[in-house]
């Protein structure tokens, strides 16, 4: 079906038929659902008619091969125009096969790695009937209060975009057409829905536009320019207007700017709640604002399906938003063939061999192993063979290690910390207790843990948050472990033997009362199905850690937001001629994060020497080489994370301290020297000006070649224009 057919298809369209294929339902709205008629609640309240359900566009939240063909059946039957419908999901870290959390795939800085994890991901959802992913979520993120940081890659505006690239391609692949084994992403959420004051979910952000353009809008243009077909509004305001009806940010930025022409959708409600925003004063002002603003799919809730009718017989909204509304819609259905193949990918017999496959896990597992990050490592890692291992901690024998929007994850499929030491070890080796609850404990249970630890060489805690403490609405103002946990380590931390702590978070945490009395400490994240088995690859040395972090972790929550890319003052700490008080600074607590961006250990260790650029000048047209020797000076082959930063050391606006330019991950055997290269171009020194243009300054600049963000070897360089 070409263009003309399509628009042909749109003229045979009433205005209610058009105005119903711009509404997204989920799945009880539906015959043939597994939830069929499950509608209470405030869906109840929606007031949705069959008409309307018969003529609707897209559900929401529909899985498996059975159910989506069989609702597409029954609504291709009901139909009058026969459109099919669009089904999507959340698959953000897997669809059945649970990845690492996003923040946690990020830590592994490993591009190629993050692909095939979402290639895996469209291809299970593919097979069960899954049309579009509303991932990646790329929004760059400063404060680990917010829930929602397990979803990003972090904090970097460059490496964030890397990682949009990385996630698209292994979603969509290059030819959705054709490849039935992929499904359409949908970028979000547009936009900086990652900075809301006081790290509270849904709330305000209030930033400058150069700003916003700078550090939060780069992800989401990475993701366009590699073709992400969707984009999903964010909850947020922009410049004090919803982005959902914020007509200068979707039509003048997205559309104009940018040139998007593809489909533009809702988060859960996000139209209606223009209201209590206080943009609009009722649902029909809501519906003109959210049309006019260039939103093309409401999600469950029916401003549109109530109003847009009225609206365009009164002449306040034009018929010819519906209509670009409705056609990108249908461009989609059909870029993914739909109108020629309505169930797609869907195929329950492909479903039952591909879904959840030994060689799905076994990448799950490679992946889990290089998202983890060592933070500590007083020379009791790894773990030896002989060793008696008490595993103690409410993770100890928890499943509850695939975190927040692993959908259709379960559990039960995870391989838990208990059952990898059970296959690692003999039965005599290991001993478990819970030792606590995780945000209760009972003198009952430490006294338990204490019992158990007695005979052991060495005490492995898992500690840490259970999935509800993070992902949307899982926002915390007290970013320590709970108190319960805590007291069971200072309880064990009294039988003087080496404790490991291993951390399940979906954000960075105050470590304070777990740093200072454990001897090592395993930042696992929520490490996804085969979680278990990679930590105990990790813990016993089969795997050498690799990872590093892309979010700081503050030593306090007073410091946040806390980030490396941040600026310097007028009256640095550090400065030569600092005074002793009148400075930038707290004066209880460092002005350093606890664990800096891009900081990791390894079981062994790496020096860097021999830095040296091309020239001492920089020009348009003239890149500028940075190289590097690294050479493995331990007894093991690891791989180092080679970083490079730079610092624009007098700008039109202020510049931050560093910013990353270039990354590339090596493995070093025991005793090897590698160089690194790094290509520099004038395009990489460009910013965003207080006039907005993008643009380079002539003068000064320093770049730093290191293993994170602290620490680093500077070299001087000028930029000539």
């Amino acid at each position: 079906m070409n263009e003309n057919h399509l628009t042909s298809l749109i003229d045979q369209m009433t205005l209610d038929e058009k105005i119903a294929q711009l509404m997204q339902l989920a799945t009880p709205f539906y015959k043939g659902a597994s939830n069929e008629g499950q509608i209470t609640g405030p869906m109840a309240s929606m007031g949705i008619s069959e008409e309307v359900i018969r003529s609707s566009g897209s559900v929401l939240g529909a899985s498996g091969a059975k159910e989506i063909i069989n609702i597409q059946k029954t609504h291709l039957s009901e139909n009058r125009l026969g459109i099919p419908l669009l089904f999507m999901s959340d698959i953000i870290h897997g669809y059945k096969t649970i990845f690492p959390v996003p923040l946690a795939i990020g830590c592994s800085w490993d591009l190629e790695s993050a692909e095939k994890s979402a290639e895996i991901a469209a291809k299970e959802a593919a097979v069960s009937g899954v049309h579009v992913t509303f991932a990646p979520m790329v929004d760059l993120v400063r404060d680990p209060r917010w829930g929602r940081v397990m979803e990003s890659t972090g904090e970097d505006p460059f490496l964030n975009s890397q990682f949009a690239e990385a996630f698209v391609h292994g979603f969509q692949g290059e030819k959705l057409e054709t490849d039935h084994d992929r499904v359409a992403a949908c970028v979000k959420h547009f936009a900086a829905y990652g900075a809301p004051e006081g790290g509270r979910d849904y709330n305000t952000v209030d930033m400058s536009e150069r700003q916003l353009r700078e550090y939060y809008l780069p992800a989401y243009k990475a993701a366009l320019d590699v073709g992400c077909e969707m984009v999903m509004t964010a909850f947020n305001t922009v410049d004090g207007i919803p982005a959902s009806g914020n007509k200068k940010l979707m039509r003048d930025l997205l559309r104009d700017e940018w040139n998007f022409d593809g489909v533009l959708i809702s988060d859960w409600g996000a139209v209606k709640e223009l209201i209590p925003h206080g943009v609009a004063e009722d649902t029909q002002e809501a519906a003109k604002k959210a049309i006019t603003a260039g939103v093309d799919i409401e999600m469950m809730t029916p401003c549109y399906v109530h109003h847009l009718v009225d609206l365009v017989k009164e002449g306040q909204v034009n018929e010819a938003l519906i209509d670009e509304a409705v056609l990108r819609i249908l461009q989609l259905k059909q870029k993914l063939g739909l109108f020629e193949n309505p169930y797609r990918g869907a195929n329950e017999e492909r479903e039952r061999e591909i879904v959840l496959s030994d060689s799905h896990r076994q990448t799950a597992r490679d992946l889990a192993s290089k998202s983890c990050v060592l933070l500590r490592n007083e020379s009791v890692l790894p773990l030896n063979a002989d060793q008696k291992v008490a595993l103690i901690g409410p993770f100890a024998d928890n499943g509850d290690i695939l975190g927040a929007w692993s959908w259709l994850g379960s559990k039960d499929d995870a391989i838990k910390l208990s059952d990898a030491f059970s296959t690692r070890i003999d039965s005599g080796q290991l001993s478990i207790a819970k030792g606590c609850d995780i945000e209760t404990g009972s003198n009952e249970q430490i006294d338990e843990a204490l019992r158990t630890a007695e005979n052991a060489d060495v005490i492995v805690l898992a500690l840490g948050e259970h999935s509800d403490m993070s992902g949307e609405a899982g926002c915390l103002a007290d970013i320590r472990l709970p108190e319960a946990q805590l007291n069971l380590i200072t309880a064990l931390k009294k039988l003087g033997k080496p404790m490991i702590s291993v951390l399940f978070n979906g954000r960075p945490l105050d470590l304070h009362g777990v740093i200072e009395h454990t001897d090592a400490v395993l930042e696992a994240w929520y490490p996804g199905t085969e979680g278990g088995a990679a930590i105990v690859d990790l813990l016993y040395g089969d795997t050498n850690p690799s990872g590093r972090l892309t979010m700081s972790f503050p030593y306090s929550v007073g410091q946040v937001p806390v980030y490396y890319n941040n600026y310097n003052t007028g009256r640095p700490k550090d400065a030569p001629d600092a005074q002793e008080r009148y400075v930038s600074q707290y004066l209880d607590i460092p002005n350093e994060p606890l664990f800096p961006f891009g900081f990791g250990l390894s079981y062994t260790t790496f020096s860097y020497s021999d830095i040296t650029l091309s020239a001492d000048t920089i020009k348009p047209g003239q890149p500028l080489s940075i190289s590097v020797s690294v050479t493995n000076t331990g007894n093991v082959a690891g791989e180092e994370v080679v970083q490079l930063y730079i610092r624009d050391v007098a700008g039109e606006v202020v510049r931050p301290l560093k910013e990353l330019k270039g990354f590339k991950k090596i493995m070093v055997a025991p005793g090897e020297t590698k160089q690194v290269t790094f290509e520099l171009t004038e395009e990489q020194l460009r910013y965003h000006h207080s006039d907005l243009s993008f643009e380079s300054d002539p003068g000064a600049f320093v770049a730093y070649v290191g293993s994170n963000s602290k620490d680093g070897t500077a070299r001087q360089f000028e930029l000539i224009k």
